[in-house]
């Protein structure tokens, strides 16, 4: 049964987790147990809910409990869901809703590397790639181009911070995805070793004097590849290219000297793509 409850007081601890919890203080919420995220836009809560995420509370307008949201609603039955008019929730939360619904969830269990790439044949590495908008980018690529799963250095944005997973338009809940390592020392080398354990070829996107074009039919024929994005500012490290099997540029013209990662991204995951 669903628990309407109309907001009149903005300091209840129910409201915290919209109003005054950083997305890092989400994370760690539960410890030593899963943390809390929130979801952004009835199609990212639908797809959330789709994977086995574990709804907790709904924050929405009023006008949408009957509306474009109660198809969320009759998903997370006996949820409190927490309503006011737009005004309000925007002082509450400061921003304005994207559509109008929020929703925090019990973060679903990290899978292994070896779970998220078995099977695969094309899989991508994020290094230290802090934007949250870059990441869900990415995801939504990697979503629409064939990417299998998605690996994550320690020093990437979480892909389930509210903007990453809203820009994804929730695709970081259908492409598998996990972290390579738990501290930042743990990669490059070793997280090199364990790509060249499971059999894959690694791909570092970068501008060097031994790039290979991004057609190159060699590097498109690799059964397993691992392309290797880098940072918004400086790019992959020097020790990551020197450890990669191939370093690629994508052909550039009118003296532009490289793409923003998120539109690299996609034209390597198209390019790319596996044809087997």
């Amino acid at each position: 049964m669903t628990r309407i409850v109309e907001i009149t007081d903005f300091n209840v601890p129910e409201l915290d987790v919209y109003a005054r919890l950083t997305e890092a203080q989400l994370y760690h919420y539960n410890e030593p147990k899963s943390g809390i995220f929130i979801a952004e836009s009835p199609k990212v809560i639908h797809r959330a809910l789709d994977c086995g995420c574990k709804p907790l509370s709904l924050l929405m307008e009023r006008k949408h409990i009957e509306g474009q949201a109660s198809d969320v609603i009759a998903r997370c039955a006996g949820v409190p869901v927490y309503t006011a008019e737009p005004e309000i929730l925007t002082q509450l939360t400061g921003f304005e809703l994207t559509r109008g619904v929020l929703c925090a969830m019990l973060r679903p269990e990290r899978p292994t590397v070896e779970q998220v790439c078995e099977g695969a044949h094309r899989i991508a590495v994020l290094e230290n790639i802090m934007n949250p908008t870059n990441v869900g980018a990415i995801f939504r690529s990697a979503a629409a181009l064939g990417v299998d799963a998605i690996l994550l250095t320690p020093a990437c944005s979480d892909p389930l911070y509210r903007r990453s997973a809203r820009v994804s338009m929730g695709t970081v809940f259908q492409i598998p995805w996990t972290y390579i390592g738990k501290k930042t020392n743990e990669w490059p080398q070793k997280g090199m070793e364990i790509l060249k354990e499971l059999g894959f070829k690694t791909a570092a996107m970068a501008l060097s004097d031994d790039s290979v074009s991004i057609d190159d039919p060699v590097l498109m024929s690799e059964e397993k590849l691992a392309i290797v994005l880098g940072s918004e500012g400086d790019g992959l490290c020097g020790e990551t290219i020197a450890d990669c099997d191939y370093t690629v540029k994508i052909p550039m013209s009118h003296e532009v000297d490289s793409l923003n990662v998120a539109a690299a991204s996609a034209v390597a995951f198209w390019q790319l793509r596996y044809k087997g």
